[in-house]
């Protein structure tokens, strides 16, 4: 390769990265993602103003800290917990805390509000939320636990209503 080759080539990948960054996440990354564990891993994609946050943790136990760069949350914010069972999840704005379990017979999801187990919220409260289980291929699932799975589920618009600087997310795996 010849001296110019080598730096048209540099010049080229130089480009095709900076393409890439600025169709992935605009001029910034949508969010600073901080995770408890090492081992812990946070993806984001960005399409327009939904953003998808997938989380791997090896552990199954951790927490997740996501704060926003912008000065406000993406119109849809998409969670994808990448483990084989969900023992108990809370995500948290500072002002609010969505707590949920899947139960590792059928499947059977549980959503509650500040605590409050014994009232369980449902498709008419804004703070409510599906969760669904996804294998690999896109598909539902129906059973626990999930191999090549994960659950997913996007956060409700009352979550950000006060466009919270960050958020928190606690997850148990009660497969580990």
């Amino acid at each position: 390769m010849s001296h110019i080759q080598a730096i048209l080539f540099l010049l080229l990948a130089a480009i095709v990265g900076m393409t890439n960054t600025a169709t992935a996440y605009g001029d910034d990354p949508p969010f600073k993602i901080t995770t408890k564990r090492d081992d812990d891993k946070a993806v984001v994609t960005v399409e327009k103003d939904k953003a998808t946050v997938s989380i791997h943790s090896p552990f199954g136990i951790s927490q997740a800290v996501i704060e926003r760069s912008g000065n406000n949350w993406p119109d849809v914010v998409t969670m994808r917990l990448n483990l084989k069972g969900l023992e108990n999840l809370k995500i948290a704005n500072g002002k609010v805390t969505l707590e949920a379990a899947v139960s590792s017979q059928g499947g059977k999801v549980r959503l509650w509000k500040d605590g409050r187990e014994g009232s369980p919220l449902d498709s008419k409260n804004p703070f409510w939320m599906e969760i669904r289980m996804i294998v690999k291929d896109g598909k539902p699932m129906t059973s626990i636990p999930l191999t090549d799975g994960y659950f997913e589920m996007q956060l409700p618009k009352a979550l950000f209503e006060d466009n919270p600087k960050s958020i928190t997310v606690n997850w148990i795996d009660f497969y580990r």
